[in-house]
């Protein structure tokens, strides 16, 4: 009888060759944080776009948006590269190379990872022949992945200074959490093995973010695939199904060294950053369904512990599925100054701006609602503690009604522009938001004070997907060509 059989084997991290010919050239990216401050602005944009879970039978893309103001088809979707497969549901992506190869003139930042989250696929585009025409140069099957690793559910990808690439996989291939782990490519995107050491895989996986000065990575935890591809049910939480850990390795050694229980004020930690800045030794975690931003950082001890840096209170509704409603965020970043923080709501519709300038003591700043079950309009209404109700006013943005709720944002390299898209996963915007898949999905600009703080709507951006030659699509997430505040790390 023929039996699957995975036979996990551990890859190494190495360095790269040939550095010592570097003379007075560089690699990728920038070499500090602040230098990217003053890189170019952005002219274009790739942005995943999902059929998958739509129902409508055609392949995910990767959309390239035009997004400077001086052109023609500014605002609009001016090239399409659709995957060879059904159902691969794109999510999140990542770049062959980045600032973390700066000092390697032989590294070019040439590829965008695209992961199948549901497929396991996972595919190499070449963005730099014709940037704004990327083309597919490369696909990692799924089968290659599991007989080499057991891993499935590719879901975060960073660069490595090595050229190598580490890819987080949430479980097995039965969505089992307990088979997640990390995966390393190499530069040619042939699979090595696990990085992490044997026995020293995650209970459950999600984003990661490594800091080598402070000889750490540090991976946070979603939720068994088995439980969330299906949608949100609390009961799953009770059941054990979702994360609320994070898990802090050494690093490039990848030994599991500490385990952090955030307990309930920490349920569901999905986006992780620590501080651009190299030599800091602190970061943020937005923990999704307690909706707290949790600051972790090093003790005296060499240790890592963390505290609640953020709250946001869950509002008593009425009209909805349950008697009180948490933001959720599910997305957030940093600017790459370390001045500022952002995050969304995906659930009450509103993105916040912080200074964290001080770490210990985040400020608000800026607030702006831009969608969220509580528009007004909307069936649901909050009530306050003396039992008036209220609704959110949601600008309209050249006529079109903003539909679902922020998800994923990305920042300007000089921290002034916030690009924001409403899908989080399909399944689940079938479940809050079913009606992103009947008109789908959009991104919008927001305008950023970065003297005083404050938020505003830019009318003159909106990319709608609903009005896509293949139908509506759900749009994720997004890069720049020339990179950006969550994909490059520095060294």
């Amino acid at each position: 009888m023929a039996t699957d059989v995975a036979v996990p084997q551990h890859g190494t991290v190495g360095k790269r060759q040939g550095n010592e010919a570097a003379c007075c050239k560089t690699g990728p990216g920038y070499a500090t944080p602040l230098d990217a401050m003053s890189g170019p602005k952005e002219a274009l944009i790739y942005v995943t776009a999902v059929y998958s879970g739509t129902g409508i039978q055609k392949p995910d893309y990767l959309a390239t948006v035009d997004v400077d103001p001086s052109s023609p088809t500014y605002s609009k979707v001016i090239h399409r590269l659709p995957v060879p497969y059904i159902g691969d549901e794109l999510h999140h992506t990542g770049w062959n190379s980045c600032s973390s190869c700066y000092g390697d003139p032989s590294a070019q930042r040439r590829f965008l990872v695209l992961p199948g989250l549901i497929s396991g696929r996972i595919y190499a585009i070449d963005t730099k022949t014709n940037p704004k025409a990327p083309s597919l140069h490369k696909v990692v099957e799924p089968e290659e992945i599991i007989q080499k690793t057991g891993l499935a559910y590719p879901h975060t990808s960073h660069c490595l200074a090595s050229g190598d690439l580490l890819v987080s996989c949430l479980g097995d291939k039965d969505g089992s959490a307990a088979g997640s782990g990390f995966l390393l490519l190499d530069s040619e995107f042939n699979v090595k093995g696990r990085w992490e050491k044997p026995g020293h895989s995650p209970l459950f996986g999600y984003d990661f973010w490594y800091q080598p000065r402070h000889k750490t990575m540090i991976s946070t935890s979603w939720g068994a695939p088995a439980a969330f591809t299906k949608g949100f049910n609390p009961q799953h939480v009770s059941d054990g199904l979702y994360g609320r850990h994070l898990h802090v390795y050494s690093w490039p050694e990848g030994e599991l060294k500490q385990t952090l229980d955030l307990g309930n004020t920490g349920l569901l930690p999905l986006e992780i950053r620590f501080l651009h800045d190299p030599s800091k030794d602190t970061g943020f975690v937005g923990c999704a369904l307690t909706s707290n931003i949790v600051r972790f950082f090093k003790t005296e001890d060499g240790s890592w512990s963390h505290e609640v840096a953020i709250s946001v209170k869950s509002l008593k509704v009425q009209n909805w599925i349950l008697p009180e409603m948490p933001g959720l965020i599910t997305d957030f970043l940093i600017s790459l100054d370390d001045r500022f923080l952002y995050f969304v709501n995906w659930l009450h519709g509103d993105v916040r701006q912080y200074n964290i300038e001080d770490p210990k003591n985040p400020k608000l700043t800026g607030q702006i609602w831009v969608g969220g079950l509580i528009q007004k309009g909307s069936p649901v209404v909050a009530e306050a503690e003396d039992g008036t109700t209220r609704q959110f006013d949601v600008p309209e943005i050249q006529g079109k009604k903003l539909r679902g709720g922020p998800q994923m944002i990305q920042l300007s390299l000089d921290g002034k522009r916030l690009y924001i898209t409403n899908s989080l996963f399909s399944t689940w915007d079938r479940q809050f938001y079913p009606d992103l898949l009947e008109k789908g999905s959009h991104i919008i600009q927001l305008d950023v004070n970065t003297e005083n703080g404050g938020l505003a709507v830019n009318p003159n951006f909106f990319v709608d997907f609903g009005a896509e030659p293949g139908g509506p699509a759900l749009a994720h997430e997004m890069r720049y060509p020339g990179g950006d505040c969550t994909s490059d790390i520095w060294v």
